[in-house]
C-alpha cells in the first residue's frame, strides 16, 4: 500500500498550505504535483517558457520541499516549466536549490530530461519507427526540422528508476499527467490497474472532489484505491471521482499510456463515508509495443490583433452579414494596397458575445446586446500582419452594413488599436515513436543538494 499526496493540479496554481500539513498527518508516503500542461497552447513549448509566474512556483515549491524533507518522503514534479523542455527542468531545479539554501534543506536531486535530439528522431523516422496519431498523417523530416522544441512524453518507468536509485526530489521533463503516481505504485509492487486509475483520478488534485481548489490523498493497494479530500469542507463522491475519467479523455473507460491501456469499464465506485470514495475493478492492458508520444511546436507566422466593442443594435441584428462584409472589403483592400491574395495571410474574426466559443454548436441562440469583435491577422512577418490590421482599422471603427445610410461607430479597447503579439507557434507533432526500453529517449542527471 502507498499513500500519495497531490496538493493541486499544477505547480504555481496555489493551494492552502494547511491541506499539505493534513496530508502529511494522514500518512502520505510521497508528494506529487504536475508542473505543466499543453492546455494553454503551443507557445510555451515553442519558446521554452513557463505559463506560471516565478513567484507562484517558488511559493508552492517552498511549501512542498519543506514538508517533504520534514517528513522524509519523496517529492516529484513532472512536466516542469509548463511544457517539460530542458529549460523548464533547469528552471524548477534552480528554484529548488535556491529554496534549499535559504531553508537549510538537503536532498538527492534527479532531473529527467525529455527534450529530443533531432538526429535521433530523424534516424527513427528513416527506420519507420514513428507513426502518426489521429488526425495527423505521416511525418516528414521538414516538419521535425521546423520545430523549435520537441519533447518526448515519458511514462512511469523513468520516475520509478530515479526513485529506486535514491532520488528524494525528482524533477521531470514532459510526462503523462498520470506517470508520477503510477511510478510510486509500481515501485511498491502494486497492480497496474488500480495504480493507473488512481493516477488518472488524482492528476488534478481536488478536481475529483467537490472543491477543485483543494488537494487529495490517494491510498493505493492490491485491490483498488481510496480518494480523500484534504479540505475538511469538501468531499470525494462516487460521481466526482468517476467523472474524472471524462476529463481530457476521448473515451470515458479507456486511456492510453506508453506501456498500455487503462480499462475502467468494470470499475465500481463506493462511498466509504461522506468524504471518501473506494474504487475497485480497474484493469491495465499491456501494449505489445512501448511507445513515446512526441510533442513539437513550430513558428507558423507573426500575429497582430485588434479588439473592438459593438453595441449598435442594427449591426448586431445582422452581425453575420456585417462580418462577411468586413472580410470581403478587407480582402479587396489588402489586395489593392499590398498586392496580397487570400493565401498570403490569415484573417480570423471571433465575435465574443455571439457564439464565439461554440459557433454553430451553440444550443441557445438569442440576439446579443453587445459584442466584442476580436480580429486576428497572421502573416509571414510582423510588419505585414500589422499593415493588414491597420488597413482593417477604419473598417472596425465605422464599417456600415450594405444599404445603411449612416456610419456606425464602434469602440476600440486599446490605443493603438493594433497589438503585435510576435511569433505564433503551432503544435505540428502528434506522433509516437517505438522504443525498446522506456528510458531510451530520456537523460538523467543526479546531484546532491546539501544545505542541512
Amino acid at each position: 500500500m502507498i499513500r500519495v499526496l497531490v496538493p493541486s493540479g499544477m505547480l504555481g496554481s496555489g493551494f492552502p498550505a494547511e491541506t499539505v500539513t493534513r496530508g502529511i498527518e494522514l500518512g502520505a508516503d510521497a508528494i506529487v504535483i504536475d508542473g505543466g500542461s499543453t492546455d494553454s497552447g503551443p507557445h510555451y513549448l515553442g519558446t521554452g517558457t513557463p505559463k506560471t509566474s516565478e513567484a507562484a512556483v517558488r511559493r508552492d515549491l517552498r511549501v512542498l520541499l519543506i514538508a517533504a524533507r520534514a517528513a522524509d518522503i519523496p517529492l516529484i514534479v513532472s512536466s516542469c516549466g509548463t511544457s517539460g523542455t530542458d529549460l523548464g527542468v533547469d528552471w524548477v531545479a534552480d528554484l529548488a536549490t535556491s529554496i534549499a539554501a535559504l531553508e537549510g534543506l538537503s536532498f538527492r536531486l534527479t532531473k529527467i530530461y525529455s527534450e529530443q535530439s533531432l538526429s535521433v528522431l530523424l534516424s527513427a523516422l528513416d527506420s519507420g519507427a514513428i507513426a502518426p496519431l489521429a488526425p495527423l498523417g505521416p511525418l516528414d523530416a521538414d516538419t521535425l526540422r521546423s520545430c523549435t522544441h520537441i519533447v518526448g512524453v515519458l511514462g512511469s518507468e523513468p520516475i520509478s528508476d530515479a526513485l529506486r536509485d535514491g532520488a528524494q526530489v525528482v524533477l521531470t521533463g514532459r510526462a503523462t499527467d498520470t506517470a508520477p503516481v503510477a511510478a510510486l505504485a509500481a515501485l511498491h509492487g502494486l497492480p497496474a490497474g488500480p495504480a493507473w486509475h488512481a493516477a488518472k483520478t488524482t492528476e488534478c488534485g481536488g478536481q475529483c472532489t467537490t472543491n477543485p481548489l483543494a488537494g487529495v490523498l490517494v491510498e493505493i493497494d492490491d485491490t483498488g484505491f481510496t480518494v480523500e479530500s484534504l479540505d475538511p469542507g469538501s468531499a470525494a463522491t462516487p460521481t466526482s471521482v468517476a467523472a474524472h475519467m471524462i476529463y481530457e479523455n476521448a473515451d470515458p473507460f479507456r486511456m492510453r499510456e506508453p506501456a498500455g491501456t487503462l480499462d475502467t469499464s468494470r470499475a465500481g465506485y463506493r462511498a466509504l463515508d461522506d468524504r471518501r470514495v473506494r474504487v475497485e475493478g480497474s484493469l491495465f492492458e499491456p501494449a505489445e509495443q512501448y511507445t513515446i508520444k512526441l510533442e513539437g511546436s513550430a513558428v507558423t507566422g507573426y500575429e497582430t490583433i485588434s479588439l473592438v466593442g459593438i453595441r449598435d443594435p442594427e449591426i448586431l441584428r445582422e452581425l453575420g452579414a456585417w462580418t462577411a462584409r468586413l472580410r470581403a472589403v478587407l480582402a479587396d483592400r489588402v489586395s489593392t494596397l499590398l498586392g496580397l491574395d487570400g493565401s498570403g495571410y490569415d484573417f480570423l474574426v471571433r465575435r465574443y458575445g455571439d457564439n464565439a466559443v461554440l459557433g454553430g454548436l451553440e444550443p441557445e441562440r438569442s440576439a446579443p446586446r453587445e459584442v466584442g469583435v476580436l480580429v486576428r491577422v497572421l502573416a509571414s512577418t510582423q510588419a505585414v500582419a500589422t499593415s493588414i490590421a491597420k488597413i482593417a482599422n477604419p473598417l472596425l471603427l465605422h464599417l456600415p452594413l450594405s444599404g445603411m445610410d449612416h456610419l456606425p461607430s464602434f469602440a476600440f479597447v486599446t490605443s493603438p488599436a493594433e497589438i503585435e503579439r510576435g511569433a505564433v507557434h503551432e503544435f505540428v507533432l502528434n506522433h509516437v515513436v517505438n522504443v525498446d526500453k522506456p528510458d531510451d529517449l530520456f537523460r538523467f542527471e543526479h546531484s546532491e543538494v546539501n544545505h542541512g
